[in-house]
This record gives structure tokens, C-alpha cells and sequence, in this order.
């Protein structure tokens, strides 16, 4: 299956709808502008938990923003921290509790695109991610190849994925751009 761009966000937001409820615990584990952290906090309403991270100043005030602008910051705990900090940001209280963990690969919109999140990190934080979830969760991430490295990144999280085949129901979603990995917990 093909698809652009804001195809992709539409169809991880309607995949991440099917496990998500009013009282889940999830994780936006790539902040960025908050359109995603602004998504899961209505999906978890009020009773819910959500926490969101980004390593850029920017993003967190970013997604602040958006969230006060729609009345929700209090459903979110902001963390200003790499996503691979994940795990240790949280504790282990989180540990099997997420319904959903997304990522948003790449540059934050509108900020240095020098900036990327790296293969490396993304990758420690695919397996924080995989333990957080909890059987059934849903796994959703889209990695840009557009920019220098992305390509790079998007064939580690590809492997990544082929890699936990056993734990993992793998969807994967081509664009000529952004490529859309969905992974339901077994």
C-alpha cells in the first residue's frame, strides 16, 4: 500500500484509535509540534495517561502551546528528554502499561532541520517502547527519508521491526516519502 504524507498521520491516528480509550496510558515518544501528543491526549481523556518527549526546548513549548490552545495540558506530563531516556524517565510503573507508543521520525517542522533524531537512539528507544506496551498496544511510527540520514533511519527502524517479527503484528505503509510502521504487541 501507497500513501502521502498526511494519508500516513491519518491512518496511524486511525490505527492507534482502535487500542486507544478513555483511561489508556500512552506515550508520544517524538513530541515535535504536539499534533500527535494533542491526538493521544483526547484519545486517553481525562482519566487517562499520557507523557510526551522531545530533546528540543522548542518542541516541548511547541506542544504546550497546542495543548493549553485545546484545554488539555493537565492529561500530559511534558518531558524535556531524548526518547531513548524513555524507560527512566517513566519508571517502572509504565513497564507493560502503554497502549500506544508513537514516533514521528526526523527534523521538528519549522525548527533546525540539522536537528534529526538518530538511528542509534531511535533504535534504544523501539526496545523502551516494546516493554512499555502492553499486550494488544499498538507500535506506530513514521520515519522520513527526505533528509540527510533519514534514509539511514528508516532501514534501521524497517530491520528493527523485521527483527521482533515474533513479538510484533507488522503493518508497514510505503509513501515516496515517509514510510508508516505499525506493529500491534502480541
Amino acid at each position: 500500500m501507497t500513501a502521502d504524507r498526511r494519508s500516513l498521520t491519518r491512518l496511524a491516528h486511525e490505527r492507534l484509535s482502535e487500542v486507544l480509550g478513555e483511561g489508556d496510558w500512552a506515550i508520544d515518544a517524538t513530541a515535535g509540534n504536539g499534533h500527535d501528543t494533542l491526538f493521544l491526549a483526547r484519545a486517553v481523556g481525562p482519566s487517562g495517561r499520557l507523557a510526551a518527549f522531545d530533546i528540543q526546548e522548542e518542541a516541548i513549548a511547541n506542544t504546550h502551546q497546542r495543548l493549553a490552545q485545546e484545554g488539555l495540558p493537565a492529561r500530559v506530563v511534558l518531558h524535556q528528554a531524548g526518547h531513548e531516556r524513555m524507560a527512566e524517565q517513566l519508571g517502572p510503573g509504565w513497564r507493560g502499561r502503554a497502549a500506544a507508543v508513537t514516533f514521528n521520525l526526523g527534523y521538528l517542522p519549522g525548527g533546525d532541520h540539522a536537528k534529526t533524531t538518530l538511528p542509534m537512539t531511535t533504535l534504544a528507544a523501539l526496545d523502551q517502547a516494546l516493554a512499555l506496551l502492553r499486550a494488544g498496544g499498538l507500535l506506530s511510527v513514521i520515519a522520513y527519508r527526505g533528509h540527510p540520514g533519514g534514509k539511514a533511519e528508516a532501514d534501521a527502524v524497517t530491520a528493527w521491526f523485521e527483527r521482533h517479527a515474533e513479538t510484533l503484528k507488522t503493518e508497514i505503509v510505503e509513501s515516496p516519502g515517509p514510510v508508516l510502521l505499525l506493529g500491534r504487541k502480541k
